[in-house]
């Protein structure tokens, strides 16, 4: 499915440098969030995944990534912090008030960011060479769910006192442990096409909130967390060293 520029989401871009002042004043360091080892920051190919010379076919051209078919158009984005972190998991009951309405919007938001990451990545993996076509009908889909999360998330950040579930019998804790968890697996998984129903859930998810009522939703969250679990079995995380 083609896109045109205008509907596709931001994407992050390095921050302008700034200018120094010419007065003698103390030094002050610039942060510009350093990418995680392994990642490729945008407007970039990395080492090993595609670039095979000056102007190889991997190499990214004019903010358009390309391979096989399909073509993403990244445009720049507002510097956002620390990504990675979620805002601490607030107490009481989900969605219950405003502020948790807008929680939920910066989890399904930092979705979308890592859904978008791990599709440029796919992309690159294959570094102009063939993809498979179920890989390709994989991420035009993924890109599809990315621009309504993104949508569904906008519209709970626009009206979120119009989002207050009263009644649910979830705690808002166990909603952003589930999102924040399944941004977790969507950055870390193998196969991108193993996401598609745990990113199906998180729409459910995005859409009961929108019918104000406490069943949909609870609904949804079960779905998340079975697609979550599956995953789990599929994948399980290493053990962590003993203190």
């Amino acid at each position: 499915m083609n896109h045109s520029p205008q509907d596709k989401p931001a994407f992050p871009a390095p921050a302008p440098s700034q200018a120094v002042s010419s007065s003698p004043a103390p030094s002050q360091a610039v942060s510009s969030s350093p990418a995680a080892s392994g990642e490729v920051a945008s407007g970039e190919v990395a080492s090993g995944e595609g670039a095979s010379g000056e102007g190889a076919s991997g190499e990214v051209a004019a903010g358009e990534v390309t391979a096989s078919g399909v073509a993403i158009n990244l445009q720049p984005a507002p510097a956002q912090a620390d990504l990675a972190s979620p805002a601490p998991a607030s107490k009481g009951k989900g969605l219950s008030r405003s502020q948790y309405v807008i929680e939920l919007a910066d989890g399904l938001s930092h979705i979308a960011d890592q859904l978008h990451e791990r599709i440029l990545r796919e992309i690159r993996s294959h570094a102009g060479n063939s993809v498979p076509e179920r890989v390709r009908d994989a991420m035009r889909k993924l890109l599809d769910d990315e621009m309504v999360l993104r949508q569904r998330a906008n519209s709970l950040y626009a009206d979120a006192a119009a989002y207050v579930i009263h009644g649910l019998d979830q705690p808002q804790t166990r909603l952003l442990a589930l999102t924040a968890d399944a941004a977790h697996k969507i950055r870390r998984i193998g196969v991108i096409a193993e996401v598609t129903g745990l990113v199906g859930g998180l729409l459910l998810l995005a859409g009961a909130v929108a019918s104000g009522k406490p069943t949909p939703v609870v609904l949804a969250l079960e779905k998340i967390q079975l697609h979550s679990t599956a995953l789990d079995a599929l994948h399980p995380e290493p053990p962590t060293a003993a203190a």
